[in-house]
């Protein structure tokens, strides 16, 4: 990209399921390197948005483009190479398989070996990448564990590690400290960011935990009823009166400014 355009333009973005609205006049613009936090209550758009950004699912109407490409009408595989990439509440790995086979499958397959991944996968090249990844990740003690085995913070670690093997210019990830707890979120948070931020990836994020939001992202969308009522720095967003009305709860906001 050139200048200061942004790296996704999202416009005009509606998606209906019959006579219910999903998302409506959705307009935004990501710039490359900003780390941006989704909030908003259940059901209120905000996984519908990630859906359709990363092409599991097709809006009714609208425009959303990828460094000047629009990505409407592609599929999610072909989103992907094209550096999209996302993470899911509930880790997409192969439980069965060690942490390290995980992430071999990963990089064979970003390394277009395709259907030969699992043959081709024992290679020095790949190997280095192996290593490079686990390092980067803290998942070297896990290296030979069964995903199984390991608690959920480590196997979401092993998730996201896999999602950005491809070397994605954006990655979404969904509810990312879901499942993990409070005294291991941040510790969590500063190996995924880190990593993220050292790799240049654009990330976009859906979080309940206003913490998180408050500590990591520098900008927040927030979701209501389709639509996005708050688009500012998270200071602001987390005081602006809306966002605490109808996301995080003004009861919470106080209770929180008193700790």
């Amino acid at each position: 990209m050139k200048g200061n355009s942004p790296i996704l333009e999202v416009r005009d973005l509606l998606k209906t399921f019959g006579a219910v609205v999903a998302a409506k006049d959705i307009n935004v613009d990501i710039s490359q390197g900003e780390i941006v936090g989704i909030i908003g209550a259940n059901g209120a758009g905000k996984t519908c948005f990630v859906n359709m950004v990363t092409g599991y699912l097709a809006p009714t109407e609208g425009s959303i483009k990828f460094e000047g490409t629009e990505l409407i009408g592609l599929e999610t595989r072909k989103i992907t190479h094209a550096g999209i990439s996302r993470s899911f509440q509930v880790s997409q790995v192969f439980h069965s398989m060690t942490v390290s086979e995980n992430l071999m499958i990963a990089l064979a397959i970003a390394n277009n070996r395709g259907a030969d991944a699992l043959s081709l996968m024992d290679t020095p090249d790949l190997r280095s990448k192996l290593d490079a990844v686990l390092k980067r990740y803290k998942l070297e003690p896990h290296r030979d564990s069964t995903v199984s085995a390991l608690a959920q913070g480590v196997r979401k670690l092993l998730d996201i590690a896999m999602a950005v093997v491809s070397k994605p210019r954006i990655l979404l990830l969904d509810e990312p400290t879901s499942g993990i707890s409070v005294e291991e979120k941040f510790d969590f948070m500063d190996i995924v960011m880190g990593a993220l931020k050292e790799d240049g990836v654009t990330v976009l994020f859906v979080e309940h935990d206003m913490e998180i939001v408050a500590r990591y992202v520098s900008r927040v969308l927030a979701f209501y009823q389709g639509e996005i009522i708050a688009d500012m720095p998270p200071k602001k967003a987390l005081a602006d009166e809306k966002v605490q009305e109808f996301v995080i709860g003004k009861e919470h906001h106080k209770k929180r400014n008193r700790t």
